[in-house]
């Protein structure tokens, strides 16, 4: 039985109906795997995955100086093997016909790698299984791979290659060892968590959880929301609020254009300076904190004025995005209550608790924000549907005997 009596389990995928349920439980032999330098050969092994019912999938990237990642090596394991690809020598955007096709893509922590195949293919996998988010359903917190790998099968991952330079050539043994060990043991690591998930009755929030998840990453770049992503910013009020926004929007899509990390083109600091100050000249700009002499020239103060200057023409917050003003701090203590609830309710069920729910996501829930992750799916049929019926007064939270809170119907 499902750990909730409201809980609705989602269609059943085609990718799911076929897949077996029964752990398997084999010994796990020596790696082996191939390297792929070659086009021809790539595409053969295509043709070869459109069978496939599912794959375990990995990347090794750099993106440290830049905005977008640079994909160093593709790990592909499936049923019948094991390869590493060279994004170096291969072209990988014929991969787009096996991420459009049915095949399950199974991953861990899957979001980085999903912008990758978003950059070298101009799509992402239609069907996602990310193991990280589904080890959250069996109250593990974004365990490492070596971590889960250790729960399920019993062993560690080695970690020693994780930091080395992928872009450089000839890989090592070492580093090829590595990259395949990353998906070697993906798919029994898959059948393990199924099996777990559909015995507590999970299966279908994890699912449905690994879809929003994509759909997520995939917009999260929008550069009209980056002023999200500066905690500061969302404070800010009024005519401030605006130029965040703006500028915050400007200096996203100048890291996009010239491939920098959006931090080496302004910092949050200068965005957030730049959004209280709001200057309309060279010679305010340069008495802004956290302005130095690479924004004084050419396109950067040229855009950092413009942006202020914009400001004014974008439209207000709708009322479910606006998180400043006073209704905050009339339900903190709401929120504080429903926390506590939250992170006791993630314990008795043995969840993650920051899967379950953040303060942000309660705070929404609270101010009745239609987009609130907890106001659908499987958080509001656990706690979204029993905090209205708090709100609304016809339940309260209470302390058992053992000091526990519980929620109780109130009788009117």
């Amino acid at each position: 039985m499902p750990d909730s009596k409201n809980s609705r389990r989602a269609a059943c995928p085609k990718w799911l109906a076929g897949l077996s349920r029964r752990p398997d439980l084999s010994s796990q032999p020596k790696l082996k795997w191939d390297l792929f330098v070659e086009q021809a050969a790539f595409l053969d092994l295509l043709d070869q995955l459109q069978g496939e019912e599912r794959i375990a999938v990995d990347t090794e990237f750099h993106r440290e100086r830049t905005y977008f990642p640079r994909v160093a090596l593709v790990q592909i394991a499936w049923s019948g093997g094991l390869v590493l690809l060279d994004p170096l020598e291969i072209d990988l955007s014929p991969l787009t016909v096996l991420l459009e096709s049915e095949t399950l893509w199974v991953m861990h922590a899957a979001g980085q790698d999903i912008e990758v195949f978003q950059r070298a293919c101009g799509t992402t996998p239609r069907h996602l299984f990310d193991t990280q988010l589904a080890a959250g359903f069996m109250g593990m917190s974004s365990p490492s791979l070596s971590a889960l790998s250790h729960r399920e099968l019993g062993f560690r991952l080695s970690k020693g290659d994780r930091l080395t330079d992928w872009l450089s050539r000839p890989l090592t043994e070492s580093q090829l060892a590595y990259a395949a060990s990353d998906v070697a043991h993906l798919l029994e690591i898959h059948d393990r968590l199924m099996a777990g998930l559909e015995a507590r009755g999970r299966l279908a929030w994890a699912v449905a959880e690994c879809e929003e998840m994509l759909q997520r990453e995939v917009t999260r770049r929008v550069p009209e929301d980056a002023w999200r992503r500066i905690k500061e910013a969302r404070s800010l009020r009024g005519e401030a609020s605006l130029v965040a926004r703006s500028v915050a929007a400007w200096r996203e899509r100048r890291a996009a254009r010239v491939d920098r990390p959006v931090r080496h083109v302004l910092s949050d600091l200068a965005v957030v300076a730049i959004a209280q100050r709001r200057p309309s000249s060279m010679e305010d700009l340069r008495k802004v904190r956290g302005i130095d002499a690479k924004h004084l020239k050419g396109a950067s103060a040229e855009g950092i004025l413009k942006a202020v200057a914009e400001a004014g023409n974008l439209p207000p917050l709708l009322p479910d995005e606006d998180r400043s003003g006073g209704r905050q701090q009339e339900s903190r203590a709401a929120v504080t209550l429903v926390s506590a609830w939250v992170a006791q309710l993630a314990r008795d069920l043995q969840m993650d608790p920051a899967l379950v729910g953040t303060r942000s996501d309660i705070e929404a829930l609270i101010r009745r924000e239609k987009a609130s992750r907890m106001a659908h799916g499987w958080r509001h049929d656990l706690i979204g549907e029993p905090v209205e019926e708090l709100l609304s007064g016809r339940a309260a939270l209470a302390f058992d005997g053992a000091g526990e809170l519980v929620l109780i119907p109130r009788n009117n």
